[in-house]
């Protein structure tokens, strides 16, 4: 079995525990606007590919493609997992989230947070200024970048 693989089993087991959990703790969401960097969790937390930016941008759509959670990484380092947009249905490999990999965006939605995890449920995508603009030459060859 494949790497990819595994993670996609991984992500879907994921899926099945945490979005029936979603509807149980709408209830005492809070309303936010939160701006930041859409990536993908596993290079975020693991430090493994280094995660910024442009020099991220290829591996973080294929860890979306291929069911990796998605983040918004905002200015402070606080990660606010996405468990959905708008009225999509998917969450996990959901191409339009691979779509905004690496760019910097504003969105608006609930925050729910349960054992110190910050989950998103996003309404809009409020702004979205494209790729942000970090490259190799700045933050190192990708992976294993810093």
């Amino acid at each position: 079995m494949t790497i990819m693989s595994q993670w996609r089993i991984l992500a879907a087991a994921i899926a099945l525990v945490v979005i029936p959990a979603v509807s149980a703790m709408a209830e005492d969401g809070r309303r936010v606007s939160i701006t930041g960097e859409i990536s993908d969790t596993w290079c975020t937390i693991s430090g493994l590919m280094f995660a910024k930016g442009t020099a991220h941008h290829q591996c973080a759509i294929w860890c979306a493609l291929g069911g990796i959670p998605v983040s918004i990484r905002d200015g402070k380092g606080d990660l606010y997992l996405i468990l959905r947009i708008g009225d999509d249905e998917d969450s996990a490999a959901n191409p339009r989230i691979a779509k905004i990999a690496t760019h910097e965006v504003s969105v608006d939605g609930e925050l729910l947070e349960r054992d110190g995890v910050k989950y998103l449920l996003v309404d809009k995508i409020a702004d979205d200024k494209g790729v942000i603009t970090m490259t190799h030459e700045e933050y190192g060859i990708q992976p294993f970048g810093n």
